[in-house]
């Protein structure tokens, strides 16, 4: 089995429900979001915002991080701040789940932030980029 840890790459999957009315908003504040991460956070390997085909109210956030040390430069990074604020004015739900091993000190960090997340440490595996 190869040797995952906080050197890895993981997968941050975030799904949101907006609060009906909002969507336009919501859409707006994601795209600001996802241009500031483009361009300020190098470790981030992909970063979208999908719509989910039967629920208009419904989205996904698809983030591949490089390793920790990408997930704490979003976590720090001021637009996410930002995006998190306006999030709890414009979604009725969100909830987290990471697929992929990382560090003692970054799964603290993410249940530290208080949003619902389930992390699934890999058993097995390659991660290659």
């Amino acid at each position: 089995m190869a040797n995952f840890d906080s050197s890895t790459p993981f997968i941050l999957i975030a799904r949101i429900k907006v609060k009906e009315g909002k969507e336009n908003d919501y859409l707006q504040l994601a795209k600001n979001t996802d241009e500031a991460v483009r361009e300020s956070e190098p470790g981030m390997i992909h970063h979208t915002f999908d719509a989910d085909p039967e629920n208009p109210l419904c989205f996904v956030w698809s983030e591949l991080y490089q390793n920790d040390a990408a997930f704490f430069a979003h976590l720090n990074n001021p637009p996410v701040a930002e995006y998190l604020t306006q999030h709890a004015e414009l979604a009725d739900s969100f909830s987290v789940e990471v697929y992929g091993t990382v560090g003692k000190e970054c799964r603290e960090a993410m249940i530290s932030t208080g949003l619902p997340i389930k992390i699934y440490e890999t058993k097995c595996g390659y991660s290659r980029l």
